[in-house]
């Protein structure tokens, strides 16, 4: 899912795909977006897409805004959901808010009232899709979107589709669930993490029955959206993090746990590589220890993922900005994934090249997530798995401790639990 609001626009591969969305949320009574008065503009525009070449859709855009807004201050704000670079959002920034003032609207600071201009640029495979949302006071939202063709195809998309995304429920509980670390010993045991408490979980027959419950004190409150990790250990059975907070279990029996205050970066995968996590807030800071190469930080990220490849061993950011970054021998570079969502995870298989990317769709919060399985060719996502549909918003997905598999949390809309399912991916059509 994507933890930045509204889902992808380079999705929205026409009218009728948008529409039947947006019938789904009313048949879910969601009457206030029901009421919103959309207004969708489709124009196709053969211009090439060069720094030099922007002026075009952007003098569209700025008419259609002026058109619906009249002569009043607005704010500008321009966000990159595809895979161009800074130097061309800086142009494409730059182009509007000159085509805005040409068609006679006053650009006021973000400070400052006015009415709000988001623009966003996305993408799919024809088209860099600019998607400009209005928001007025006590208004309804208008939505003016046009597809501009891009001046090079983007990478075709790997077919046939050669693995399989398999989920098997673990747990399912009110609260919300942080994360889940599977123990597979015979018989096979669960350690359930949540906002106030550890629990251990045994498998008898085909049920599970508690073996363990450990409270958790912290003195801070939690910060609104929660997220904590399970670490599985050699030396002892395992470590939980959550803002602020560590917590490690006794070396053996009988097990307990010790949990304190603490600032000490969480662990990002099976190697030694950690990031510090933001105590009040729900990403990293993007501070990592002991660094990758050069790379001793990045830019704030909500998850990371590491893959495999014959150079060695590269790191891919979520960044909290909507951009996918990824270590290279060059330096940090922005990778091509319009449309992964703000949750990723690494797994291994026999599969391929051996080391793959689950990734979450970016999605709204009114619609099921999926998850599908990418690999990375030249810094561009390859989708090598169908989507695996979720009934609900993931709220975590964490490689499991033998990155074999990685571990997801839904929020079901059907019944309003959380749901942790853990992902296993195989060879086969």
């Amino acid at each position: 899912m994507s933890r930045i609001g509204y889902r992808g626009e380079g999705e929205l591969n026409g009218i009728a795909g948008y529409n039947s969305r947006v019938h789904r949320m009313c048949q879910l009574h969601l009457r206030p977006f029901c009421r919103l008065r959309v207004l969708i503009i489709l124009l196709s525009s053969s211009l090439p897409t060069s720094a030099t070449e922007w002026n075009g859709p952007a003098r569209e855009v700025a008419e259609k805004i002026a058109a619906s807004v009249g002569k009043v201050p607005i704010t500008l704000s321009v966000s990159d959901r595809a895979s161009l670079q800074q130097d061309e959002v800086e142009a494409i920034r730059s182009a509007l808010q000159r085509e805005l003032i040409a068609a006679g609207l006053n650009l006021a600071d973000p400070k400052q009232s006015g009415v709000a201009v988001d623009v966003t640029i996305s993408e799919n495979l024809g088209n860099y899709i600019w998607v400009a949302k209005i928001h007025k006071d006590a208004s309804p939202q208008v939505i003016l979107m046009i597809a501009v063709a891009r001046s090079e195809p983007a990478r075709v998309i790997r077919e046939p589709v050669t693995m399989i995304v398999r989920k098997v429920q673990l747990w399912s509980q009110p609260e919300q669930i942080l994360d889940v670390g599977v123990i597979d010993s015979s018989p096979p045991r669960i350690i359930v993490l949540d906002g106030s408490r550890v629990a251990i979980y045994g498998l008898q027959g085909t049920s599970w029955h508690e073996d363990h419950i450990f409270a958790i004190k912290h003195s801070s409150p939690w910060p609104r959206d929660l997220r904590g990790r399970v670490i599985l250990r050699k030396d002892h059975l395992f470590d939980a993090y959550l803002p602020g907070v560590s917590c490690s279990s006794t070396t053996g029996e009988p097990i307990s746990l010790e949990c304190r205050e603490s600032d000490d970066p969480w662990p990002l995968g099976i190697d030694n590589l950690t990031a510090f996590f933001s105590p009040t807030r729900n990403f990293f800071t993007g501070v990592l220890v002991p660094g990758i190469g050069a790379n001793k930080s990045v830019p704030p990220f909500y998850t990371a993922a590491m893959i495999q490849s014959p150079g060695g061993a590269n790191w891919v950011f979520a960044g909290v900005d909507g951009q996918v970054r990824m270590t290279t021998q060059s330096g940090l570079k922005m990778m091509a994934a319009p449309d992964w969502g703000s949750d990723i995870a690494n797994v291994t298989s026999a599969c391929l090249t051996g080391s793959q990317i689950l990734a979450t769709s970016k999605n709204d919060a009114f619609s099921s997530d999926s998850v599908r399985a990418f690999e990375v060719d030249d810094r561009h996502a390859v989708p090598v798995s169908r989507e695996i549909d979720l009934d609900g918003t993931v709220t975590a997905l964490w490689t499991d401790s033998d990155a074999n598999n990685a571990v997801v949390v839904v929020r079901s809309l059907s019944t309003g639990s959380y749901e942790a399912f853990r992902l296993a991916v195989s060879c086969g059509q």
